[in-house]
């Protein structure tokens, strides 16, 4: 071979190399320009940019663990806001009944949420996501020796009880009735908070509440725990709701309460496993 056709054959292997180089990196140019802000999820579909209010109605034992959520999600979804209204079950589900704007509706009772079901108001089949049982809470320090559900029938003491239309009144008589007692209260609430807020503010002696709500008041109150509450758990269901302003957040944020991270916070919180 000659010096002539040793440099030519050279001179091509180099300007393949070249463009090979050319054309890898047009390709990393071009995969690069054509990139976007949504992503693909695991599926392969893309994902939309969420943003605008989820509105959510929510039962009051759920406040302290929704709330974490709701920031959480507004920080996974910037452009996004979680507005919550909390309440007894019943009365949420009866202004989202009534035509009241939701997106989300998460129930302390299966029963509640069935009036909600009932008007073909949710898209969807419900899903339970957390369960929750009753506690007693006392005053700090419990100075009436309170140590049982039977404790609660004395004369002497005031007790608070949520009304019966609500899932903790309802859960209530529920537990009384496995343990054949009858308690008369000094008064009815409409939510097991206002129930709580009682002793708090040292309105009532005790008052038969849930247990993550007993947690959530910290030294506010103590409790004390009874074997008839295993009678009386309750299961909460949350749905999305059929007439949703903002259906694919809604979504999400149903998806991050049944996700890991959200069982995470209820569990921290109290709440037992669905």
């Amino acid at each position: 071979m000659t010096r002539s056709v040793r440099r030519t054959r050279r001179t091509l292997q180099l300007a393949g190399a070249g463009a090979a180089a050319l054309m890898a990196l047009s390709a990393c140019s071009s995969s690069s320009s054509d990139d976007s802000s949504a992503k693909p999820d695991k599926s392969g579909s893309v994902s939309p940019k969420l943003s605008g209010t989820v509105t959510v109605f929510a039962a009051a034992s759920l406040k302290e663990s929704f709330t974490t959520l709701g920031k959480r999600f507004e920080q996974q979804h910037p452009g996004t806001k979680v507005t919550f209204n909390f309440g007894g079950s019943d009365s949420l589900a009866a202004g989202i009944t009534g035509g009241a704007p939701a997106d989300v509706f998460a129930a302390a009772s299966p029963k509640t949420m069935a009036l909600v079901t009932d008007k073909k108001d949710a898209a969807g089949t419900p899903a339970t996501f957390v369960r929750n049982q009753l506690e007693i809470a006392t005053l700090p320090g419990n100075p009436d020796k309170v140590a049982s559900l039977k404790d609660l029938t004395k004369s002497s003491l005031k007790v608070v009880l949520c009304d019966r239309t609500v899932p903790c009144g309802a859960a209530a008589q529920k537990a009384l009735d496995a343990g054949d007692l009858k308690l008369t209260p000094v008064s009815y609430e409409q939510d097991v908070k206002s129930a709580l807020t009682k002793v708090e503010l040292k309105e009532a002696d005790a008052a038969v509440v849930y247990r993550t709500d007993v947690k959530a008041a910290g030294d506010k109150v103590e409790g004390v725990e009874f074997p008839e509450s295993a009678k009386a758990v309750n299961d909460y269901p949350i749905a999305l709701l059929k007439n949703a302003r903002n259906a694919e957040a809604a979504k999400a944020f149903i998806t991050l309460v049944r996700s890991a991270e959200g069982r995470r916070v209820l569990s921290e919180a109290g709440f037992l496993k669905p």
